[in-house]
């Protein structure tokens, strides 16, 4: 099995190529953020191993990154942070699983395994479609009904967000956690403005709306 190990530790990160070599997997190293997140674009790893807390650019970014641009590699998320919210947040962010520090290797291995036993079931989805609504992942690009529709970063976030629970409703603490990054409420109407500026992009010269909102509840994407 091929490794990366993004770990900004130096000792940790020997110890572990060490460990990870005399299982039998080839481990390539990267010490800072936008270092490793470049190598996991660019190779063809079995598994990701990769620290919380990095220089230059967090974990959680590199695999939201990744997983923004539909790279699928399994992540294992290693952190100080062992938190109920910062495990949550880990995982909501793309990572498979959630180790926290201090570990026992004979752990760390077998959750590795248990990744790569999971494997890939299906090519990874580079596009999202909801009824004409189609995003396109990788080119970051949304269109209805053929009609190209120019979205802000976090209008795009939060389509993206939507679609990927199609048919299910989407709570405003949900979106304020996976949109806004928000683990409480900041009092403010940030949700009501934006579902605002997205349903006007998305549904207001298109038929049938697509954007609903569930009184009480949220918002759901579906065409009915």
């Amino acid at each position: 099995m091929r490794i990366l190990l993004i770990e900004d530790d130096r000792q940790m990160a020997d110890y572990l190529r060490k460990a990870l070599a005399e299982v039998g997997a080839l481990v390539d190293h990267a010490a800072e953020g936008r270092e490793g997140l470049l190598q996991a674009a660019s190779g063809d790893y079995d598994a990701l191993i990769v620290d919380r807390m990095l220089p230059g650019l967090d974990g959680l970014g590199i695999v939201r990154t990744l997983r923004a641009s539909g790279n699928r590699t399994p992540v294992l998320f290693l952190s100080a942070l062992g938190e109920v919210d910062d495990r949550v947040q880990g995982l909501r962010a793309g990572g498979d699983d959630y180790l926290t520090k201090p570990f026992a290797f004979s752990e760390l291995h077998a959750r590795v395994e248990a990744l790569l036993r999971r494997g890939v079931a299906e090519a990874p989805a580079t596009r999202l479609r909801v009824a004409d609504l189609e995003m396109d992942l990788l080119k970051r690009e949304v269109n209805r009904a053929g009609t190209s529709i120019a979205l802000q970063p976090r209008e795009f976030r939060l389509l993206e967000c939507l679609m990927r629970h199609a048919g299910q409703v989407v709570t405003r603490t949900m979106l304020l956690e996976q949109v806004w990054d928000y683990h409480f409420d900041p009092q403010t109407n940030v949700i009501d403005v934006h579902i605002s500026r997205l349903r006007s992009k998305i549904d207001r010269d298109f038929d049938p709306p697509l954007l609903q909102t569930v009184r009480g509840s949220g918002y759901m994407m579906a065409a009915e």
